[in-house]
């Protein structure tokens, strides 16, 4: 092979190698290129990805801000003029706003509405873990909070009733915290086959504070606790009162009372008022369901005595139908009252009566709504409920507020 042959290989040689080496060059940074502009947009998608989770979670927080932040409250008016209200009539602007127009055009300036009705259930979320795990919450009134709001802009104070030892829901999820049978250990069931809670049980008596120290955070101004007692019914015989020696129902009655004051009165000075039979304001013994009015006064901002003239018995006062009679029945219900009140050093302004609402015994009428008004006010007392089941009250009962 001659000198120029060979030189001409080598120059193409050469020339191969060089053309290799500038197409791996490029592809070097042409493939680097292309793989810092990937990880660019994962990069990219990542940081708006992370951006929104933070959007999101900043908004579940300022949510969540929301639904902490202190409740409004008013202070209890002097002379309270309130009608009860279900928590199915207020779980809807329809059958609950007639009731807050009445409330705005009438001299009524108080609502009670229900916490946990005598069925067991909360009618609201509650977040609290172990009132949760129970289950009782059934979310019936879904804006319990913005509808508390709207009753204080409208200057209405807010009652919460608590249904609390009858709970037919909770003795059957937690059967160990019910009323026992001394006969046999299973639970107690009254004639209607309802159920009731042990006031004795450290378990029951924390789940009812919970529920209402919570509802006053809601912005309950004041929690009514209802059903404070033991069975009325049945065979009251076979009931486990659990007593210790020395002691009795209203012992333990009592004792419930002082444990619920001291924690609703802890922190904040919450005010608490309780529900007793009517007939407690004359008996002279716990008419066997542990309620003494004695007992009872000392431990509630307000006591609420139950004084329908239709659950009087039969020739009460010498009346064969004390429904037809009530201010002559309630007067009489308030004076005694006011005695038991004043003779242990309590304040007889305590006393706010539920009045009669509803039909039993006869048709009640404006005059005899009236009636029971004028009871309550002949006795200096200048505080009453209005209680009506069915929540259809008497309007024509009630002044009109100029």
């Amino acid at each position: 092979m001659s000198f120029l042959q060979n030189r001409k290989i080598k120059i193409v040689f050469i020339v191969i190698i060089f053309i290799l080496i500038v197409f791996f060059v490029w592809y070097h940074f042409t493939n680097s290129d292309i793989e810092y502009n990937r990880n660019l947009v994962d990069n990219t998608e990542e940081k708006i990805l992370n951006d929104n989770i933070k959007s999101e979670n900043l908004n579940e927080n300022e949510i969540i801000s929301e639904v902490v932040l202190p409740a409004s409250h008013i202070e209890t008016p002097n002379e309270v003029k309130a009608i009860y209200m279900s928590s199915w009539v207020a779980s809807g602007s329809k059958y609950r706003d007639p009731l807050v127009k009445m409330i705005d055009e009438t001299e009524l300036n108080a609502v009670v509405i229900d916490i946990k009705d005598s069925t067991g259930k909360i009618s609201f979320l509650i977040n609290d873990e172990n009132i949760k795990n129970l289950g009782g919450a059934e979310n019936r009134i879904r804006d319990i909070r913005e509808f508390i709001e709207e009753l204080h802009r409208k200057n209405i104070y807010v009652i919460g009733r608590i249904s609390v030892f009858q709970d037919p829901y909770l003795t059957k999820v937690k059967p160990e915290w019910a009323i026992k049978k001394k006969s046999d250990g299973t639970v107690w069931k009254d004639r209607k086959g309802l159920s009731f809670l042990d006031p004795t049980k450290k378990e029951v008596m924390d789940y009812t504070l919970s529920i209402a120290l919570h509802s006053y955070e809601i912005g309950f101004d004041e929690i009514n606790f209802d059903y404070i007692r033991y069975p009325s019914d049945g065979n009251m015989k076979d009931i486990n009162y659990n007593l210790k020696e020395g002691e009795t129902r209203a012992d333990n009655i009592e004792k419930f009372f002082k444990y619920l004051n001291e924690g609703m009165k802890k922190e904040t000075n919450i005010p608490i008022s309780g529900d007793l039979f009517g007939l407690t304001t004359e008996a002279m013994d716990d008419m066997g369901i542990g309620q003494v009015w004695e007992k009872a006064i000392p431990y509630f901002d307000y006591l609420c005595p139950m004084v329908y003239p239709s659950h009087y018995p039969s020739l009460h006062m010498g009346y064969k139908n004390p429904s037809l009679y009530p201010y002559e029945v309630i007067n009489q219900a308030l004076t005694k009252g006011i005695v038991k009140t004043e003779s242990i050093g309590q304040n007889r302004a305590k006393i706010r009566p539920w009045l009669q609402d509803f039909d039993l015994g006869t048709t009640y009428t404006k005059d005899l709504i009236r009636a029971q008004m004028k009871a309550t006010y002949d006795n200096n007392l200048t505080s009453w409920m209005l209680w009506d089941p069915s929540n259809k009250y008497t309007k024509d009962a009630l002044l009109i507020e100029n």
